[in-house]
């Protein structure tokens, strides 16, 4: 009993000479030859570039915070059984009352009993409306939260919306438009 765990203990020690041995030896080489012999070139260069992209990503998006944001979409009204969904090309009765972030209001078609007729992804309406009324059912409604860079930018719309404004639209698909195709 005793030999064997002699011998276990030598291999153990031997074991970890060698390992000391091969440590030393990897210190030595520069980082990709050690990636290299370990077979892990690849990996770790998609690492370090999904890593590396992500904090470029993390960093601008810190830099621009309070100038740039992500169009909110809330649905307020769905419609069951949607045949036609809204999609560029299409061209778009629209009801809408449009609001600052302080609640005040600067226009709306509701009030004009008119809706605002354009056709969707032509770039006649701000761009946070050719994004947001993708998809859109007639007789749905929307809740559109819009940036400021896909609304009206840095200069506004004056006097009514000033620059860097995020607007808020409660939007209404009153009918859908579509070319046939052929």
């Amino acid at each position: 009993m005793r030999k064997r765990s002699a011998r276990r203990a030598s291999s153990i020690i031997s074991e970890n000479w060698h390992l000391q041995q091969e440590f030393s030896e990897i210190s030595a080489d520069s980082s990709l030859e050690f990636l290299a012999r370990m077979n892990l070139t690849l990996p770790f260069i998609n690492f370090a570039l999904v890593f590396l992209l992500a904090l470029a990503d993390s960093g601008s998006a810190a830099e621009d915070k309070g100038t740039k944001g992500k169009l909110q979409i809330g649905i307020k009204k769905r419609v069951e059984n949607c045949q036609i969904k809204s999609k560029n090309g299409d061209f778009l009765h629209m009801h809408y009352k449009g609001s600052l972030e302080d609640g005040t209001v600067f226009d709306s078609s509701y009030d004009r009993n008119s809706p605002l007729t354009f056709t969707l992804g032509s770039g006649q309406v701000i761009k946070g409306w050719d994004k947001g009324l993708l998809g859109m059912c007639e007789g749905e409604k929307r809740k559109l939260v819009i940036p400021s860079d896909l609304g009206y930018g840095a200069n506004g719309s004056p006097p009514k919306i000033p620059g860097g404004a995020t607007l808020i639209f409660e939007v209404e698909l009153v009918k859908i438009d579509r070319k046939t195709e052929f």
